[in-house]
């Protein structure tokens, strides 16, 4: 088969590879629809010594189960891969197990023509949904996760909150689209990509560069910071009003100071959110099914052996796609 191949800092090729042997209690999955994640495009500059070369990268996708118990299926999957005896998973957790991997990560990923992933980590999907769309319920899972995590500690309803995006990549851009069908009607993204922002407005959404105007002071009462970087984590402790809630959800970096002293004096709830539950993920796909996030106009498909291009325009900035799935 083929499969993308992430071969060091900044190399990418396709290659030529062998399926992998089937273990038991895995399905084997053709590969319809798959996107790019922040985290490949940082597992693609070297910053990511999880993600060791040569390694098919690649974690959001859709697919067709060609040997499995759900065979002939359409399906999307949690790439965790958890082990189900923790408390954490027990207790419904299954984001935080202690022996988690993941595909793309420890073991093959998405940019291929096919995979094998255990049996647990598949969803079937309705035959109203498209392989495209369906490959968004892994960036749309974590943006749910984030929002229900602040949901539960905000003095008053999310709808009749003032509330900031940072970031209008995919998860910023699918937050602010959820945040909109629950209703929030005081709502911008902040964003320093015009392509982006374009992008973001053509769906609906107020923008604005965060360089010309940057937001006032104590003038929110909720921020998801989609980027995670140390400008927008300063960003977010100066946006936010007292007593109101940051949702920390990029990883873009670990530098910068976390204003303590300020969210101690103001009772500011700065909280993390990390990927999903398969609960989550199961109520995405319903979501995505539903419409009710828009037409999706803003995802980019390109052919999967265009996949090193791809990377290169995301990186450059040269996209006004918020989401580029690969198709094998």
């Amino acid at each position: 088969m083929q499969a993308l191949f992430y071969t060091g800092p900044e190399r990418l090729e396709i290659r030529e590879a062998e399926d992998a042997p089937l273990a038991a209690g895995e399905s084997r999955v053709r590969i319809l629809a798959t996107g790019i994640c922040g985290s490949d495009l940082h597992a693609f500059h070297g910053h990511d010594p999880r993600r060791v070369p040569p390694l098919i990268l690649g974690h959001e996708a859709a697919g067709e189960v060609t040997e499995g118990p759900l065979a002939g299926k359409r399906v999307t999957m949690n790439p965790l891969i958890v082990c189900g005896r923790c408390d954490y998973c027990l207790g419904g957790r299954q984001n935080l197990c202690s022996d988690r991997t993941m595909i793309g990560m420890t073991r093959p990923g998405s940019f291929a023509e096919s995979l094998t992933i255990p049996d647990h980590c598949l969803i079937e999907l309705p035959d109203s949904l498209s392989p495209v769309a369906a490959a968004l319920t892994e960036p749309a899972a974590t943006a749910l996760h984030g929002i229900q995590r602040l949901e539960r500690v905000l003095a008053r309803p999310l709808a009749e909150a003032t509330v900031l995006v940072i970031g209008a990549g995919a998860v910023g851009l699918l937050t602010g689209l959820m945040l909109r069908q629950r209703g929030v009607r005081h709502l911008r993204l902040a964003d320093t990509n015009p392509l982006r922002r374009q992008t973001a407005e053509h769906a609906g959404l107020e923008t604005f560069d965060p360089r010309d105007a940057g937001p006032e002071e104590n003038g929110v009462e909720a921020v998801f910071d989609c980027v995670g970087a140390g400008a927008t984590r300063a960003m977010a402790t100066h946006a936010v009003r007292p007593g109101g809630a940051i949702m920390h959800v990029g990883l873009q970096d670990n530098t910068g100071e976390l204003d303590v002293r300020t969210l101690t004096l103001q009772e500011i709830a700065f909280l993390g959110a990390y990927t999903y539950t398969p609960i989550d993920l199961r109520a995405t796909v319903a979501l995505l099914d539903s419409g009710a996030l828009g037409g999706l106009e803003w995802v980019e498909t390109r052919p999967l052996n265009e996949g090193a291009g791809a990377f290169a325009d995301l990186v450059a900035g040269r996209t006004a796609a918020a989401k580029i799935v690969l198709v094998p």
